[in-house]
């Protein structure tokens, strides 16, 4: 009847909200438990909410009423079946942050008094952001170190999402997520999730630390079917939303300690070890959304294994942001709390967990009793400071980001020095003018040099024995300018040899993507490539045959032969005219200038031919020389240009993962 009378008085000042007010009452609740009587809107009974406490503060409101809704302040306290109202909720108007909506009892009105007083209408904070917690884009709210991270750690993900799977990315991405979805919510309230075993008392300890039983206790197991919230201050419904807790599953604690507790927001947990699946899914769930947890282990179970194997071990990364309470001490004889506390700490160690001892940053392990009430006093002290420090998110998102860092590292670190040298690269290059002939090239093109050069020095009468054996030996008169040693110019076997070599020495030390990805790029290059070496073959031996194959020395070497067969064919005639008797007798002279000409043009065209040997050689060397750059050229564009943009692209996300993953950083 207090609630029925509370809407009536409601109505009395309010006549403009009678008829609303009516509507909401008539409607179910926001999670159909509602039946349209005031009555029953004000305390419905689910099996996961627990059962009615008599207080009327542990139960959910309907969307109609609030706990102060009549004229006695504190008749939502004890006695209505009335509950606290929860923040957010439709039709149900929210306190006022400088204490005008609250009750001389200390319990939350309704805000119509504060609306009337104030001259205003009050708005809803889950509908608008708190002053601070506008949305920015993706680590606005963080500072320092944490947002340069964030930025890196977004950078990453886009420079790999062609070269990482996916699979590989999805706990960088889901971390990036995380923080854009967290930072739009309450930056001052810190949401820490109570979680244990079977019977290690955690709704126990959650309803001492609230100091009202708001989560069912009991022998029967589980007795925590579905996560319940309790928020000390308002504007947390937008992060119990993110949580996926119902509106009737989340409550308010009695006026006490609302000053040391205030934006703390407690989440019980059902149990990590529980028989059924979909309560061992909403812990896995919510544990990975919440800012901070406390870990209730009892003196039986505190070695489980399942417990330390699934989240102390995994989650050891996570210390600052981790409480253990070791509970139900007054069970333990003497100083048996002191020995389990002891080997508590020695497990934990074992599990790579730091602890926060001597003024070090690590977890906090405390000895209690939930059920006595011993050492719940420094529990509630200790998250109170934690949750006024407001720094829980940005620590629970950089251990988060520690933690994807660590998976990320086999993509991403390599073993040893990497990257293509020198001397990489100019075997590639000899690799490839083997493959297309340049040796051969060479070689062809000296011997062509040397003959034309011998040619032109040569006796008339060596030339015309030549001719005469060219004219003797079919098919002899045609000859290539470049005889290549093999028919097809470039091998196919050879360069796929070339490129298969350069790109594992360019992948060697590299992670597997990376690896992959610049061996793929270097097929990719290979495509083609013999090809493209055929025709710049083709090119440079047409080019070789038009550039001049006699010395610059040829004209006075040609000169001097005429010069030698000339005499040969003077003395010749004066001989026969002697012979004759045309001519006076003597044979001195003319045997002279023909012995002259015999002798010197085969002395003029040896010391040519080695005259030519320098110039020929210099010659074919140039001519291996521009073949091996032009098959160089070609490499380089088509194999190791994408190689080394791997590689460079590569290097940039290794230097954005070492400042993701970077150490001695302060908070963000």
């Amino acid at each position: 009847m207090t609630a029925v009378t509370a809407i009536t008085g409601d109505e009395n000042r309010a006549p403009g909200r009678a008829g609303e007010r009516a509507e909401e009452a008539a409607a179910p609740g926001p999670e159909g438990g509602g039946t349209g009587s005031p009555a029953e809107a004000a305390g419905p009974q689910t099996p996961e909410a627990g059962p009615d406490l008599g207080s009327g503060l542990g139960a959910d409101p309907g969307p109609d009423h609030g706990p102060d809704a009549g004229t006695d302040p504190g008749a939502a306290v004890g006695s209505g079946p009335a509950p606290e109202p929860l923040p957010g909720e439709p039709g149900v108007a929210q306190p006022r942050e400088s204490g005008e909506g609250r009750s001389g009892g200390g319990c939350w009105d309704d805000g119509l008094i504060a609306r009337r007083s104030g001259g205003r209408e009050r708005k809803d904070p889950a509908a608008e952001p708190e002053e601070g917690d506008a949305h920015v884009p993706i680590g606005g709210t963080y500072g320092g170190p944490l947002r340069t991270r964030l930025d890196a750690l977004r950078e990453l993900v886009g420079l790999s999402s062609a070269r990482v799977e996916s699979d590989t990315l999805a706990e960088a991405g889901r971390v990036l997520d995380e923080a854009s979805a967290r930072q739009r919510l309450s930056s001052r309230h810190t949401v820490v999730a109570i979680a244990g075993a079977t019977g290690s008392g955690k709704s126990t300890l959650f309803n001492a630390l609230a100091q009202v039983p708001l989560s069912e206790t009991g022998l029967r197991r589980p007795t925590t079917s579905a996560p319940i919230a309790c928020s000390w201050s308002e504007g947390a419904a937008g992060l119990l939303d993110r949580l996926a807790i119902p509106p009737r599953l989340r409550r308010r604690p009695l006026a006490g300690g609302a000053d040391e507790l205030s934006g703390l927001v407690l989440v019980d947990l059902p149990d990590h070890d529980s028989a059924l699946v979909r309560h061992r899914e909403q812990v896995d769930r919510v544990l990975a959304l919440v800012d901070a947890v406390i870990w209730v282990v009892d003196p039986e179970k505190y070695a489980d294994a399942a417990l330390h194997e699934r989240y102390l071990r995994p989650l050891a990364g996570h210390a600052e942001i981790t409480f253990v309470v070791l509970n139900q001490i007054d069970r333990l004889p003497g100083d048996a709390a002191d020995q389990v506390l002891d080997d508590l700490r020695r497990l934990l160690d074992e599990d790579g967990m730091a602890l926060g001892e001597h003024g070090e940053p690590g977890a906090t392990v405390l000895a209690l009793s939930a059920l006595t009430g011993e050492g719940v006093d420094e529990l509630r002290d200790v998250v109170g400071a934690f949750a006024q420090e407001r720094t829980a998110p940005a620590r629970r998102l950089s251990a988060d980001v520690d933690a994807a860092a660590a998976g990320l590292r086999a993509a991403y670190v390599a073993e040893g020095r990497t990257g293509l040298d020198e001397r990489t690269r100019d075997d590639f290059a000899a690799r490839l003018a083997e493959a297309v002939g340049a040796e051969a090239a060479g070689e062809a093109a000296e011997r062509e040099w040397r003959r034309h050069a011998i040619r032109a020095c040569g006796t008339p009468w060596l030339r015309l024995w030549r001719w005469y054996e060219r004219k003797r030996t079919p098919g002899s008169g045609v000859r290539p300018a470049l005889a290549p040693v093999e028919e097809e110019l470039t091998a196919r076997q050879r360069v796929e040899q070339a490129v298969r070599t350069v790109a594992d020495e360019a992948a060697a030390g590299l992670p597997a993507p990376w690896a992959q990805a610049v061996r793929e790029a270097a097929v990719r290059g290979a495509d083609g490539l013999p090809e493209a070496l055929d025709e710049l073959a083709v090119r440079e031996a047409a080019a070789t045959g038009k550039r001049p194959l006699r010395p610059a020395w040829w004209p006075a070497a040609v000169l001097a032969q005429m010069s030698m067969t000339v005499l040969q064919v003077y003395g010749g005639l004066w001989l026969v005219g002697q012979i004759a008797g045309v001519l006076r007798p003597g044979l001195v002279v003319p045997a002279l200038l023909m012995a002259a000409g015999i002798v010197g043009g085969p002395l003029l065209e040896w010391a040519c031919t080695a005259a030519v040997r320098g110039p020929a050689r210099r010659y074919g060397q140039d001519a291996r020389r521009r073949l091996r750059e032009a098959a160089a050229g070609c490499g380089r564009a088509r194999v190791l240009d994408p190689v080394a943009g791997e590689l460079m692209r590569y290097r940039e996300v290794r230097e954005q993962y070492a400042t993701v993953a970077g150490r001695g950083r302060g908070r963000g």
